[in-house]
């Protein structure tokens, strides 16, 4: 469930903090992959969206959106330069790349379209997953240059600040490896227009003394990631999963009651990093916690001293990880002031080619 009131006030309040501090706002779409939160966040003032594969650009390209970053390495095939080739006929388009001879297998597949591509050097500023060393910048970029490719410029994504005390630290290095890769591409003779970073813990740490916008995705919903590392409360959890008590557990007198609950990893997902309580939380009950997963169940701690809810009671379930969660659902029921007023298709779900 999806509430509305909560999300656009989500998407008002990060679009305008973004604009206070002169960054463009280029949200990531993999997060919600819905037309319609996509057309929110464009009419709040995003510059364009950004997106994990050349699927999800062809989902919101062909709803309107004009302005498209694939914030990936990728591997040109002939069948994905046919369909990056057509993208790049109705958006303008962007992709990352993160090696010369990724670049130049780029260039060579788009032929004649590379010139209506651009690309963003990926570097890595600390997460350790792609992306090459902010030095190493210049060397991509010339070799996407001579590929044919419009430099626009270097990103980079600051995974690590998804951790507890690192929000800050990964903004840092963010920062400084921003800078770094700026400067390699300036002392080849290339202008990095484009400085792109900021993760949804980070967005409103990034200083526009270097970026230039920020590709929050995770902040339209709020999950319990994001709640246990104090980027969001309670109060800003947009999605929820509805779930159903339909087992009791029976425990020892001096152990915490649990139940079971009819919503598992099949729509919770099963992201718990080693640092979480759990595998989610309950929206209305902030010291219970889920302490398993199987895939159709969850099993719930609960350690309040009022009396566990009742079989047939339902709850609601904060997800650990919001873009697991709405990948695994067809559409969702959307509510305001707690009445059902809309129900929106996942567009983009399954769009991973």
């Amino acid at each position: 469930m999806i509430d509305l009131d909560i999300l656009e006030r989500n998407i008002e309040r990060m679009a305008a903090a973004v604009r206070d501090k002169g960054l463009t706002l280029r949200p990531h779409a993999k997060t919600h992959k819905i037309i319609e939160i996509a057309a929110r966040q464009m009419a709040a003032g995003a510059a364009g969206l950004t997106v994990a594969t050349i699927g999800e650009a062809e989902v919101f390209a062909e709803a309107g959106i004009e302005d498209i970053f694939i914030a990936y390495p990728l591997w040109i095939s002939t069948q994905k330069a046919e369909r990056l080739r057509r993208l790049a006929s109705t958006a303008r388009i962007s992709v990352g790349v993160d090696s010369a001879a990724g670049a130049t297998r780029l260039g060579s597949g788009l032929g004649q379209a590379s010139g209506r591509v651009s690309v963003l050097v990926e570097i890595d500023s600390g997460h350790h997953r792609s992306g090459t060393m902010p030095e190493a910048a210049a060397a991509v970029a010339e070799a996407a240059s001579r590929a044919g490719l419009q430099v626009a410029g270097v990103f980079t994504f600051p995974g690590h600040s998804y951790a507890p005390g690192m929000p800050a630290e990964a903004a840092a290095q963010e920062q400084q490896a921003l800078f770094l890769a700026a400067e390699s591409l300036a002392a080849a003779g290339f202008e990095a227009t484009c400085r792109s970073g900021g993760s949804t813990p980070t967005a409103l740490l990034t200083e526009g003394s270097v970026a230039t916008e920020v590709r929050p995705g995770v902040y339209v919903f709020g999950d319990a990631q994001q709640l246990e590392l104090g980027r969001c409360a309670v109060e800003d959890i947009a999605l929820t999963v509805a779930a159903t008590v339909v087992s009791h557990h029976e425990t020892s007198p001096d152990a915490p009651a649990r139940f079971i609950i009819d919503a598992g990893s099949k729509i919770l997902g099963s992201d718990r990093p080693a640092w979480a309580t759990g595998f989610g939380r309950l929206m209305d009950h902030p010291d219970a916690r889920i302490t398993a997963l199987s895939e159709r169940h969850a099993t719930v701690e609960w350690s309040e001293s009022t009396v566990k809810p009742a079989l047939g009671d339902g709850v609601r379930v904060i997800p650990n990880h919001v873009c697991l969660a709405i990948n695994l659902a067809d559409d969702v029921a959307v509510t305001s002031r707690g009445t059902l007023v809309d129900r929106w298709d996942v567009v983009a779900r399954g769009r991973n080619k």
